[in-house]
């Protein structure tokens, strides 16, 4: 069966982007072309929460219903953040994150890139030394580990 490149690309565009995967799919690409296939139904994004579950639902035509909570929680804008003094730059954090927001060299300290991270989440448990938490987008930088 064939799709719309356009409608693919417009229930991308109202997906969040967070490239976290809690929809089973290896990211919001993947599971905009599931749904525009008939393949996936509009309430497996938790980023997106029930406002994003709508949306995809007016985009299909299809009858609005809340995200399914069993698949994660919604929750306001988080990115990650390392704990510097922690870090041990196993670069474990770099190759987790689907976005390459995280930079830094082995044996070298990491940091996030705040306007690149989605708040996945992916990073933490690769984390072999818990040294990365996840902050609300709304503290300012350098109040964050206060």
């Amino acid at each position: 069966m064939a799709i719309a490149i356009d409608l693919v690309e417009r229930l991308d565009r109202l997906l969040p982007q967070t490239q976290c995967g809690q929809c089973g799919f290896a990211g919001c690409r993947p599971y905009a072309d599931a749904m525009a296939r008939g393949e996936a139904d509009v309430d497996r994004c938790p980023p997106g929460g029930d406002a994003g579950a709508r949306a995809l639902a007016h985009a299909l035509h299809v009858p609005a219903k809340p995200y399914d909570r069993e698949r994660g929680t919604h929750k306001p804008p988080i990115v990650a953040l390392v704990v510097e003094a922690d870090c041990i730059g196993c670069t474990k954090c770099i190759q987790a994150c689907p976005v390459d927001a995280i930079v830094g060299g082995s044996k070298r300290m990491h940091t996030v890139i705040d306007a690149l991270c989605t708040g996945c989440e992916l990073c933490v448990p690769a984390c072999p030394v818990d040294c990365i938490v996840m902050v609300s987008l709304g503290i300012p930088a350098e109040a964050r580990l206060e």
